[in-house]
Order: C-alpha cells, then sequence, then structure tokens
C-alpha cells in the first residue's frame, strides 16, 4: 500500500475520530466466535506434552514470521528462513536483507514468548519495544521509507513514533503530536483489566484494526501489529505459539486489506452506531478476524493430533528407510519423543530394540537430519521439526513450493 509522507503540522485532533473501539452491542454472532475461539485453543493446548508444544513453538514462529513477511510483500523461502537462524545468509544482498529480516521477526516473538506479558501490552511502552526490538535487528537498507509522489526517503527510528504525517492508501492517520493521546486512549480502551473475560477475546481483533488505524511508525506497523496480537493471545492463555494468525490473514490477504479498509469508513448514517468510524465497519472485521484465527486453531489441531502426526511420521520413515536415508527403526526413537516429549540418551536401545551400540548409531543419524534435539550433547533428546520434513509431516502449512 503506497504510502505519502508529509511534515509535522499543528493541527489537534481528538480521539473521537477513533471511536468505537469495540462494537458497541456485542452481538450473540460475536460471542459466539469468541467463546469457540477460546474453547478450540484451549483444546489445541491440551494436545500435546509440554516439550513437544516447545518445537512446534519452533515450528510456528518460522511460519508467523514467513507469513507476516509475505502480507507485506516480503517472500523469503521457508528454507531460507532455516538457514538465517544458523547465519547461513546468502551472498545476494536483496536475499541476505530478506533473511535478517525474518531472523528478527522471529527473534522477537521469541522474546514475546519467553516474557511474562502484564497488563501493560497494549501500553505505548510495550508497543514501541516491540518496533524497537523488530526494526534493530534490520539492515540499514530497510529502516527507510520512499513518498511514491517525491521519491525522497524517511529514517526509521526503531521504538520510535514517527514525526511526520502519512498518508496511506485512502486513509489519513492521526499527526504525529497527537499519536500519544491516540495511544493513550489505546491503552485505556484494551487494557484487559478493564474488560470482561469475553470482551478481552474481541479486544485482540477489534485492536488489531485500531493500531493500524493510528499507525504510530513511519514503517513496521503490520508487523507490529501481529507481534501485538500474537502477545495478547498469548496473554489470554490461548495457545498463541501452536497456531498463527499470520497464515490464516495471508492466505485471505486481499479479504484482509478490505475488512481493514471498510472499517476505516467513518460512520455510515444514523443506523452504523455513535462513534466517528463505521460500527459495521469494526464489526465485519472483528468477524473475519475471530473466524480467521478458528479456521486456524481448527487447522493446527488437526495437524496435531497426535494419532495422525504419528501416521504421517511412521510413512516418512519407512520411505527414508526404504531409500537407505534413514537407519531402520528410526521411527521408534520419533514415537517415543512424541508421545513422552523427551527421553534419556541411553533408553535408545530399550526403544529401538537394538544393542547399545546400533542404538547409538541410529540416534545419531536421526540426529544429524534434524529431526531430534538437545540443548547439549548428553542432555535428553525432542523431536524438532526442520523444514525438509515439513511438507510431509504438517501438509499445506506453507504455500506448495
Amino acid at each position: 500500500m503506497n504510502k505519502k509522507i508529509g511534515q509535522k503540522t499543528g493541527q489537534n485532533e481528538s480521539t473521537a475520530l477513533m471511536e468505537p473501539m469495540l462494537p458497541e452491542e456485542t452481538t450473540a454472532a460475536l460471542e459466539d466466535l469468541c467463546l469457540e475461539l477460546v474453547e478450540k485453543a484451549s483444546r489445541l493446548a491440551s494436545q500435546l506434552h509440554l516439550t513437544v508444544q516447545r518445537s512446534v513453538m519452533d515450528l510456528v514462529r518460522a511460519m508467523n514470521c514467513y507469513y507476516s513477511n509475505l502480507i507485506e510483500g516480503h517472500d523469503t523461502h521457508p528454507r531460507d528462513i532455516e538457514r538465517a537462524l544458523v547465519k547461513n545468509f546468502s551472498s545476494k544482498p536483496k536475499q541476505r536483507d530478506l533473511q535478517l529480516e525474518a531472523k528478527a521477526h522471529i527473534e522477537v516473538q521469541k522474546l514475546i514468548d519467553a516474557s511474562e506479558i502484564g497488563i501493560d501490552l497494549v501500553s505505548e511502552k510495550y508497543i514501541c519495544w516491540i518496533h524497537q526490538e523488530f526494526c534493530q535487528r534490520l539492515p540499514e537498507g530497510m529502516l527507510r521509507v520512499q513518498d511514491p509522489d517525491t521519491n525522497q526517503y524517511t529514517k526509521v527510528v526503531p521504538g520510535s513514533l514517527r514525526d511526520g504525517t502519512v498518508v496511506v492508501g485512502r486513509h489519513i492517520p492521526p499527526r504525529p503530536e497527537n499519536l500519544e493521546k491516540f495511544l493513550s486512549r489505546f491503552e485505556e480502551a484494551y487494557r484487559p483489566d478493564h474488560l470482561s473475560k469475553l470482551r478481552r477475546v474481541l479486544a485482540v481483533a477489534a485492536s488489531h484494526h485500531r493500531l493500524l488505524w493510528i499507525h504510530p511508525f513511519f514503517d513496521g506497523n503490520g508487523r507490529v501489529t501481529r507481534l501485538l496480537s500474537h502477545a495478547y493471545f498469548k496473554f489470554l492463555n490461548l495457545g498463541a505459539g501452536l497456531w498463527s494468525v499470520s497464515r490464516g490473514l495471508a492466505r485471505n490477504v486481499g479479504e484482509y486489506k478490505l475488512k481493514l479498509e471498510a472499517a476505516d469508513e467513518s460512520r455510515q448514517g444514523d443506523l452504523d452506531g455513535r462513534g466517528s468510524l463505521s460500527a459495521k465497519g469494526l464489526v465485519d472485521f472483528c468477524e473475519f478476524f475471530l473466524k480467521t484465527c478458528i479456521d486456524q486453531v481448527e487447522y493446527m489441531s488437526s495437524l496435531l493430533e497426535p494419532g495422525d502426526l504419528s501416521r504421517r511420521m511412521q510413512l516418512y520413515c519407512e520411505e527414508e528407510e526404504r531409500a537407505e536415508r534413514l537407519p531402520k527403526r528410526s521411527f521408534t526413537l520419533l514415537r517415543e519423543a512424541l508421545l513422552a516429549g523427551e527421553f534419556e540418551r541411553g533408553k535408545a536401545a530399550a526403544i529401538s530394540g537394538y544393542s547399545e551400540r546400533q542404538a547409538r548409531r541410529v540416534l545419531a543419524e536421526v540426529e544429524k537430519k534434524g529431526l531430534l534435539v538437545s540443548d547439549t550433547p548428553k542432555s535428553p533428546v525432542r523431536l524438532a521439526f526442520p523444514v525438509a520434513v515439513v511438507e510431509r509431516w504438517f501438509p499445506r502449512l506453507y504455500p506448495h513450493g
């Protein structure tokens, strides 16, 4: 979406321009969607051993990064993302920059996942922290935006609110001197301790639009907003690390952008709420967002159902064993890691039925393939999901090819 950039001016704006912050009258349909999301996300989190969830979260971070960047028009192959995480960067500058961008996104989400998120997660401070952590990891060439009319570049300062005006498509976000009060109203409206449990779920959807409407930074607003939605779902304990709303948004990116634009519209007559912005536009966006979340939770639930996942892993191992790319009985070790979460290296013989020496060889080969990993050479091993097996074990996780 083209972005026009101007200089700071002195016009005052009321935060009433952003109202309503939540659907004024929560419909039964919206309540049902919120409840369905809570129920299905909670069920997903109970499907897997906690240690296996740790590996799934690594997989989902890479997937979330891929789709979030894809929404911005940046297509980085999953293999290049995997290489970036071990600092194996391309010699081509453009591809290397995209790898660094992907690595930055994953590292910031990892920080979010490892942190204790408090009720201030919708504060200006937290939003700027996400922006700073993401942008300070980007190559210098990505820290600038170009005005399509003047071709002039504006520097993006990590963690700093924009100090100039912008026009995004048909939408004119608040002027820079008013950003702090709009973000203050944003925090007031979406702080979890100000809301019932049901409206907290609805707040994730509504805040997603309203933060993009404020457009607090010159660049990075989309990534920051989607990471903030992830953080809010984590705060609500809705299995956020096991599924990705960005995948659903990217797969329906045209509708996503249309719903965002419709929620930008002014109130359409007396039957369209009491705020400055369209109440119907906000409700429609919230419905779309929540349905997208539910769809992604259902998708990951189907992929992570232990019996089905185990069968896909077994078929993969049998084919790899026939092709002599994996030693026989590799699956016995993978199945144990899936069901038990992890196992001590010394148990490989009992699990596989081999002698100690042969079991060590099989374990070493499986580790070499990246299918089992451990924190140290002697610590217990757990399941991993390298890109090489993703399409076989998790069909349609990424676009074909």
